[in-house]
């Protein structure tokens, strides 16, 4: 977990400076003691038009929110690591706040690979929600696996009087998936009835390319939602879960 803060900090330290150079390359142009260049110019316009600059956009985590949600945002997500190092590994994360979730969940199952020395690729995650729980109020971690929230719902709800997905209610787009337990199992056998196998994005457009490391830029992950319906329902109302919105 340690190489995993490490590369968020990486990462997020590289949008900072970046950030922080072209505003000031931005203030000397609009004054005149330096050209106003083409990619300044976008920047400057992409500001005034409250959008995210497309140098910020290609160095920064993917978000389609507009530029003052995304400074918020961003500023969370700063937080979020900056209390991490400084208090340790937190008892509940925040998984929307990492740049690269994928290698975070990588590394809780490596790390429980090691302590109990099981071979990594015979382990899978399994999948428990925590709705009666707010993450607020948990100081103790787990003993295995990790707690997380920040993820949303589209197309459906969670129901915590039946603990399972079910019908969305009237002009509720979105909703807030409660607390989850990640917690991996060795030699799991996925469950084949009773779960709705529930994709989960980092944003709304659903669309990514494969990166260098062979993980998509957008999909993170399958989760297993308990329902009593069948897959098929859940399928053609187009029920995912995010990891951020648009707002």
């Amino acid at each position: 977990m340690n190489t995993v803060l490490f590369q968020e900090c990486v990462r997020y330290n590289r949008l900072l400076e970046e950030m922080a150079a072209g505003l000031a390359l931005i203030q000397k142009a609009l004054v005149g003691e330096v050209a106003m260049s083409e990619e300044l110019e976008k920047m400057s316009d992409a500001i005034f038009d409250n959008q995210v600059p497309p140098s910020w956009a290609k160095k920064g985590f993917l978000s389609l929110k507009p530029l003052a949600s995304w400074i918020i945002d961003c500023n969370d997500r700063i937080n979020f690591l900056n209390e991490w190092i400084n208090g340790g590994t937190p008892a509940v994360y925040w998984i929307s706040g990492f740049f690269f979730p994928q290698a975070f969940l990588t590394g809780t199952v490596q790390n429980y690979a090691r302590k109990e020395a099981i071979a990594v690729d015979r382990l899978s995650y399994a999948y428990s929600v925590k709705d009666a729980t707010s993450y607020k109020d948990i100081k103790t971690k787990p003993e295995a696996g990790c707690l997380c929230w920040g993820m949303y719902l589209e197309g459906c709800r969670w129901d915590y009087d039946k603990h399972m997905l079910n019908e969305s209610l009237p002009k509720k787009l979105f909703v807030d998936l409660p607390l989850m337990h990640l917690y991996p199992v060795e030699e799991r056998a996925v469950p084949t009835t009773g779960i709705y196998m529930t994709p989960v994005y980092k944003v709304l457009s659903r669309t990514g390319t494969l990166s260098t490391t062979g993980h998509s830029t957008n999909f993170v992950m399958w989760m297993e939602l308990p329902s009593e319906k069948d897959q098929s329902t859940w399928i053609k109302a187009g029920v995912a879960a995010f990891l951020a919105l648009r707002f």
